[in-house]
Parts: structure tokens; sequence; C-alpha cells
């Protein structure tokens, strides 16, 4: 599939994908950002993308920024719809307790994934149909337990 890019800063190198077969195509940052502990900032990727109508594009956390510094997408995963055409940003957390995270300009700070979206129909009903969750929520299945619940 082609998917139609604007590049908004000469300088960056456009997404790609690292390995055949990866699902996400890395995101650089446009410009220097020191997040310290605990910090969020959204961080311009000098891209911007046409998607045809029926996809999504998913911004992810890179794994291993996540694993070594700390660093996670706050709204993981950001969503970019079909009709938007300005600058994808990508909101992001330092978790980090301790130490700040330096971002160089051109660095890969989160990953993008295309996907197909399916539209549904919502029908309201005065019941719902029984399933053997039913309304069992968070930790419904023992993993912990909720005060109350």
């Amino acid at each position: 599939m082609q998917v139609q890019l604007k590049m908004l800063d000469d300088g960056l190198e456009a997404p790609s994908y690292a390995h055949p077969g990866d699902a996400g195509a890395d995101l650089r940052a446009r410009e220097d950002v020191v997040l310290e502990p605990g910090e969020r900032r959204l961080v311009p990727t000098g891209v911007s993308i046409a998607l045809p109508d029926g996809f999504v594009a998913l911004i992810h956390p890179r794994s291993g920024l996540a694993t070594k510094h700390g660093l996670t997408v706050v709204n993981a995963p950001g969503t970019v719809d079909a009709g938007y055409r300005g600058e994808i940003a990508v909101t992001l957390l330092n978790t980090d307790r301790d130490q700040a995270i330096e971002l160089r300009r051109g660095d890969r700070i989160a990953q993008m994934v295309i996907q197909r979206v399916e539209h549904a129909q919502f029908v309201a009903v005065g019941e719902l149909n029984d399933s053997v969750r039913g309304a069992g929520g968070f930790g419904s299945t023992g993993g912990f337990a909720v005060p109350g619940t």
C-alpha cells in the first residue's frame, strides 16, 4: 500500500522500517528535547501523511527506549486518523524517577503502525446478550482484588 508523505523538515529521515517484516516504521524527533523525570512533552516529527479512508496510523512507544530509559507514549497508542493532514507529534513521558532523558534531533522516538479500520454501527438495545465474563471488570479473573468488588 502507498501512503502519501510530506516531509516538513528536509533534514530528517522519512519514516522507515528498520528490518524486513517490521510492523512499525520509526518516527524521529524534529528538535532536541530534554525530559526530566516524570516530565511529558509533545515532540514534533516533521512528518505529515495522507492515509486512505479505512486506515489509521497508530503511534507506539519504541520498546528499547521504554526498557532502557522508561520513555513511553502517554496516550499509547496515539491515533492518526485518515482525515488528519497536520504534523504528527508524539506525546512522550519520561517514567524514570531519577534520570532525565536527552533526545537529539533525528533520534528515533516512536513507531508508526498502519492498520485497517472497521467502522461499527451502534445499535441501542434494552438488554445485552449473556457472556461467560458478564459484567466482570478489571481483575475479575482473580489477577488482583479490588476493595468492594
